[in-house]
């Protein structure tokens, strides 16, 4: 084992996440002597289940606009102190290979989510930071300038620091529970009202148990008062409550966050994205001569998912869809057109915390210190990971934001 100095300080990291541990392995090679307590049987669960299992460890664009919160600038303190390099610099030491796909999204060659636990743990067990699951964090009692952390079953654990790292409220079956909030409250900590980031969109829709499970290639937009906020491109599915698929994930904190304002959201998909509309008009004109002895709704077969045709011609208004082809109107026709590029959903929800893969909002960033993870409020907390207002675009991002301020944490708790 290499000797990292004699603990002189003590700290206490809660939470063994991501953010969490790379926190404890900062803090033990800046000296540190180092404890984990993780409220589940087992650390990082989440880890195992990032990036379909893959783990997209990071994203090798991170420019702060990928960032959110109520000041999405304040990522930047931790993401210029441990950055993209230096992550991935130690991820190799650690012995993980990695490569970059589509996007600038980063995966270990294993395509093993569980080797980056794996590398993790082994790298814990060798600095000598010890491990405490099944240990939940009930107080954090700041007390003789250091802490006392009250446990679930009723023990004590003191430390001279404290990293928060309890992760948000996303995926709670993967050991984020919101119990963060509680323990930054209690010591004087604001929190910036959580909602679900990464997420699927509820729709108001009396058909989509007719149209579940159809993908297709859209254009997905989000409007709000019919102003445009945001849109995104790629596989989108159908499910019996709304929609699904990365584009959505990617569209759904901007939903998320003018819903919880009360504010009426629509969806815009353009399910012809490849054409403009005067080709797409030409086009259809030539089909359905083409198909002119078929039904109209026969004629789109090969073209349209067959589960998808009588939908939507029906939300284009069009009462007989099986009217022979060669019998469509130019009204009929335009109907159909704007169906095609511009069917509009109204956004009812999002989609449960189970369901949901990042938290958006958190413990309020203005009273961290963003060059070290410190709180302003009380002296010898630091703060780390999603726990904060902070959330990334899907592809890596968040995973990166756990590293980085985790890591800064780390040294801070151990240094300052």
């Amino acid at each position: 084992m290499k000797d990292y100095g004699a603990r002189k300080i003590k700290v206490a990291v809660v939470g063994g996440g991501a953010a969490g541990l790379i926190a404890a392995i900062a803090a033990r090679y800046n000296g540190a002597g180092v404890t984990v307590l993780e409220r589940m049987d087992r650390v990082g669960k989440k880890i195992l289940a990032t990036g379909n299992g893959r783990c997209n460890l990071s994203n090798t664009d991170l420019d702060i606009a990928h960032y959110h919160g109520t000041n999405p600038k304040f990522a930047f303190g931790a993401l210029s102190r441990f950055d993209f390099h230096q992550t991935m610099e130690l991820f190799e030491r650690l012995g993980i290979a990695w490569k970059v796909e589509e996007g600038g999204k980063v995966f270990p060659v294993s395509n093993q989510a569980s080797s980056v636990l794996d590398v993790l743990r082994h790298e814990l067990e060798t600095l000598g930071v010890e491990t405490r699951c099944n240990a939940e964090v009930k107080e954090i009692e700041p007390k003789n300038s250091g802490f006392i952390m009250h446990l679930g079953d009723g023990s004590r654990f003191k430390a001279d620091r404290v990293i928060l790292a309890t992760g948000g409220k996303a995926a709670p079956q993967l050991g984020s529970n919101g119990s963060g909030y509680l323990l930054a409250q209690k010591l004087g900590h604001s929190i910036v009202e959580p909602f679900p980031a990464l997420v699927q969109l509820k729709l108001a829709a009396d058909f989509l148990k007719q149209v579940s499970g159809i993908k297709f290639i859209y254009l997905a937009e989000i409007q709000v008062a019919a102003k445009p906020l945001a849109r995104a491109e790629g596989e989108i599915l159908f499910t019996d409550y709304g929609i699904s698929g990365p584009p959505i994930l990617a569209l759904s904190r901007s939903a998320g966050e003018h819903l919880r304002r009360g504010e009426p959201v629509t969806l815009r998909l353009n399910l012809i994205n490849y054409m403009s509309r005067d080709e797409l008009e030409l086009f259809i004109i030539k089909r359905l001569q083409q198909q002119s002895h078929k039904t109209l709704s026969f004629s789109l077969v090969g073209w349209i998912n067959k589960r998808l045709i009588p939908v939507l011609l029906r939300e284009a208004g069009i009462v007989d869809i099986n009217k022979p082809a060669g019998q469509v109107t130019v009204a009929e026709r335009n109907a159909i057109i704007d169906i095609l590029q511009d069917w509009r959903f109204e956004v009812t929800g999002v989609n449960t915390w189970q369901q949901a893969q990042v938290t958006a909002g958190g413990i309020n960033v203005r009273e961290v210190n963003q060059k070290t993870m410190a709180s302003k409020l009380v002296p010898g907390l630091f703060l780390a990971g999603e726990v904060l207002d902070i959330d990334g675009d899907c592809g890596g991002y968040n995973l990166q934001w756990a590293w980085s301020s985790g890591y800064v944490a780390g040294v801070g708790a151990a240094t300052l």
